[in-house]
């Protein structure tokens, strides 16, 4: 006997058509994390979906669940709230997009309830947030950041990850691949690191514990800007891996025509 249809609240990652009429989706769920589910006659069926599989959706779901590793079934999608201004702004689209993205990648399958129902409130505030506030650079980075500490990836901002001590020079240099600063004994004879000034590192830090209202007092002059940005970003692609294909296209929307302005390059 077929286990009831799962209820639960979901946001779409990714879509892929598949067949004739179906779509192959990957949802973002409040109890397990990521989730990927066949929708059948999606691209048809007006009656059970009613439009409602598109991007920057939170919606109602119900779900039959499969054994023997098949996929799982999406049998139902109601929709809960629309957040209208990311689908009409380029701009917001192009971030909206982003955080997606990088959702999909880095979310997990499965895990402590607790940590994933976090993580699907934190996606539908981040969603809010870009709804409500015009984008730019800045909101990018922390963003980002932000994004990546719900996934479990914070960097250490204040103390040597190497021997706990706090961060004794400024400049600092930050050590990506650890996720952290060096202090002057630790961080002798090594290479590759990034010199960021320790007020980026404090405005960062603060970035991470604000609210979302509060974050929106928070200005960055424009060198701490770039060094922000370098940072949060070479630690994004360290984690991951691989580059998001949604990046350029958020590049084109927030980034001046000639390549990033005054101290903040591509990266």
């Amino acid at each position: 006997m077929s286990p009831p249809p799962r209820k639960t609240e979901a946001l779409v990652l990714r879509s892929v058509d598949f067949s004739e009429s179906d779509r192959i989706l990957h949802l973002l769920v409040p109890d397990s994390g990521r989730l990927t589910v066949i929708a059948k006659h999606a691209r048809r069926s007006q009656r059970r979906f009613a439009g409602n599989l598109d991007f920057f959706n939170h919606l109602e779901v119900e779900v039959a669940q499969k054994s023997g590793g098949r996929m799982s079934r999406l049998d139902r999608a109601r929709l809960v709230r629309n957040f209208a201004a990311i689908r009409t702004d380029p701009a917001r689209f192009a971030l909206g997009a982003y955080l997606l993205e990088l959702l999909d990648r880095m979310a997990p399958e499965g895990g402590q309830r607790t940590d994933l129902i976090a993580l699907f409130r934190f996606a539908l505030d981040a969603l809010a947030w870009i709804d409500r506030r015009p984008p730019d650079v800045q909101g990018w980075v922390l963003l980002e950041l932000r994004t990546l500490d719900a996934l479990g990836f914070r960097p250490e901002l204040s103390r040597c990850v190497r021997c706990g001590r706090p961060a004794d020079r400024d400049p600092v240099d930050f050590h990506v691949a650890e996720g952290g600063p060096l202090c002057g004994a630790c961080g002798i004879r090594q290479t590759g690191l990034l010199r960021v000034r320790a007020g980026t590192l404090r405005a960062l830090g603060q970035a991470l514990v604000w609210d979302s209202e509060t974050l929106d007092r928070l200005v960055f002059p424009p060198r701490a800007l770039a060094e922000a940005r370098e940072l949060v970003g070479r630690f994004q692609r360290f984690h991951l891996g691989v580059a998001l294909q949604s990046e350029r296209f958020l590049e084109q929307m927030l980034l001046p025509a000639s390549g990033g302005g005054e101290g903040v390059g591509a990266r």
